[in-house]
């Protein structure tokens, strides 16, 4: 953490947590945050899904859900960023407070419920991007009262295909009622089929490449429902999975201030069970397919503990709540160290070295 940040966090720890992330935006467009020093470095690189990524570590999302400052984000270190996630109509989200820091912990609960300003705002604002360097994804969503889910699915991927250098279909938030039905059986494949077949249709019309469609799943997922996803994503041709989304579960946190607040938990309690969920999902979707590994990363070590559990990517948020904007620098410095003490060629290199390590005990509640 950088001496500023450490400096500055008391005072906004006193501020409510959604009040301190909105000045965080602020502060980036403004351009408060500078001299970072970012290492750039050729073994940092990965291609996955057709993109070459400079570094495989992303800015998840949840923090730039309107798209207001994805090339500011990029520009703390991120190999790329991902914004929304968006609805088709604006959508104010679960009445405040909506967000609750657990410090000792180094988690966050939120109950933020799609809070965005939908589809149209954010296409303006990424269609002035344009021709701009820096992978941007965009992650699409459901309105809460929409009368049909599965179309606001299909509207996002039409209306930010132009825009986007890959999109994810969020079917795994806790904080929208009866969303993750879409994990499974009909549901599942039918809105896989749908998303698949709108990109296709797109870069058919247009002559254009496809791009690029993820999935994001919770980690409240049992081995069936693991087995499920994978084989349906492979059937529908999606380009990957990222693995996972906040839990509903309390497992080391209970009792703290906060705890039993309604809605999805991130940050390092999550880390356990993402990553066994994501070294599953290896081991269900075979080593070509392209998995993103997120939950619980905040330093260099828990973000190589995603490689080597199968991400090909890696993503966090809650991680700068707690470690500041330094925190990308210093985690990408850090897998550096580690491929020079291990004088290994790439950071791919270490993907899936603990996949059956961390398989052969029971999973993680």
């Amino acid at each position: 953490m950088s001496l500023l940040y450490r400096l500055a966090r008391p005072a906004l720890f006193r501020l409510d947590a959604e009040r301190a992330h909105t000045l965080s935006i602020a502060a980036l467009k403004r351009g408060l945050v500078r001299d970072l020093d970012i290492p750039v470095d050729g073994r940092l690189h990965v291609e996955v899904a057709g993109i070459r990524f400079p570094n495989p570590l992303g800015l998840a999302a949840g923090y730039d859900k309107n798209a207001e400052v994805p090339d500011q984000a990029l520009k703390l270190g991120f190999g790329f960023v991902e914004v929304g996630t968006l609805t088709p109509q604006p959508q104010e989200g679960n009445p405040r407070p909506r967000i609750f820091r657990l410090p000792k912990a180094r988690g966050v609960i939120n109950r933020l419920g799609f809070n965005n300003d939908g589809h149209a705002d954010a296409a303006e604002r990424l269609a002035a991007r344009a021709g701009k360097p820096g992978i941007v994804g965009v992650n699409v969503g459901a309105n809460k009262d929409s009368p049909d889910r599965l179309a606001d699915y299909v509207e996002g991927v039409n209306v930010f295909e132009s825009f986007a250098d890959y999109l994810t279909i969020n079917i795994s938030s806790p904080n929208t009622p009866g969303l993750r039905a879409f994990q499974s059986g009909s549901e599942l494949d039918r809105l896989l089929k749908a998303v698949v077949a709108a990109r296709n249709g797109y870069a058919a019309m247009t002559a254009g490449r496809r791009k690029p469609v993820f999935v994001k799943v919770a980690p409240d997922l049992s081995e069936d429902q693991i087995e499920e996803i994978a084989d349906a994503a492979r059937h529908r041709a999606v380009d990957g999975l990222i693995v996972s989304n906040t839990t509903l579960s309390r497992e080391g946190v209970e009792g703290q201030p906060h705890a039993a607040e309604a809605g999805g938990l991130s940050g390092r309690p999550l880390m356990r069970r993402s990553t066994w969920v994501l070294a599953r999902f290896r081991r269900a979707v075979g080593p070509d397919f392209p998995l993103i590994g997120v939950g619980g990363v905040d330093d260099a070590r828990t973000a190589i503990m995603k490689i080597e559990a199968g991400a090909d990517l890696v993503q966090l948020y809650t991680g700068l709540v707690y470690g500041g904007p330094h925190l990308p620098a210093r985690i990408l410095k850090g897998m550096l160290r580690v491929l020079d003490i291990g004088d290994i060629d790439n950071v791919a290199a270490l993907r899936d070295r603990r996949v059956d390590d961390l398989l052969a005990g029971p999973p993680p509640v």
